[in-house]
């Protein structure tokens, strides 16, 4: 049993980058194809696809995404910040900036999950679920 399902996902996607990989699948949750979203619309990621939607063992396809000639990863870091040990709320105010603005930080809000320039235009804090860069 995962006690942590979002430090799952994120430890599946830096292992499938660490090796390479093309596809990594992950057991689907509401949150995690949110996250998922998010990461393909800010072009973290090259595609995603929801498998077995409405039956008990759904899961999540994400295409990572490479450079052509570097072979580097979109992705360089993922980290996870609010754990179920220690949550991690912030203000509008003391939203966080990942690598000055280069990277995201996604945050779970009242208005649903979204990043942090996002949450500053609506003017919501909410709890820090993961940086990426």
């Amino acid at each position: 049993m995962v006690t942590d399902p979002i430090a799952d996902y994120l430890t599946r996607m830096r292992n499938a980058i660490a090796a390479k990989h093309r596809v990594v699948e992950i057991p689907a949750s509401k949150m995690k194809k949110e996250i998922t979203k998010i990461l393909f619309e800010k072009g973290y990621i090259l595609n995603y696809k929801f498998e077995n939607e409405g039956s008990y063992n759904q899961s999540i396809k994400i295409a990572l995404k490479y450079h052509p000639a570097t072979k580097m990863s979109a992705i360089s870091e993922l980290k996870r910040v609010s754990t179920p040990g220690l949550r991690k709320y912030v203000s509008v105010e003391e939203m966080p900036r990942v690598l000055n603005g280069l990277g995201i930080a996604i945050i779970s809000t009242s208005k649903g999950l979204m990043t942090d320039k996002e949450a500053r235009s609506l003017n919501v804090g909410g709890e820090v679920i993961c940086y990426v860069s």
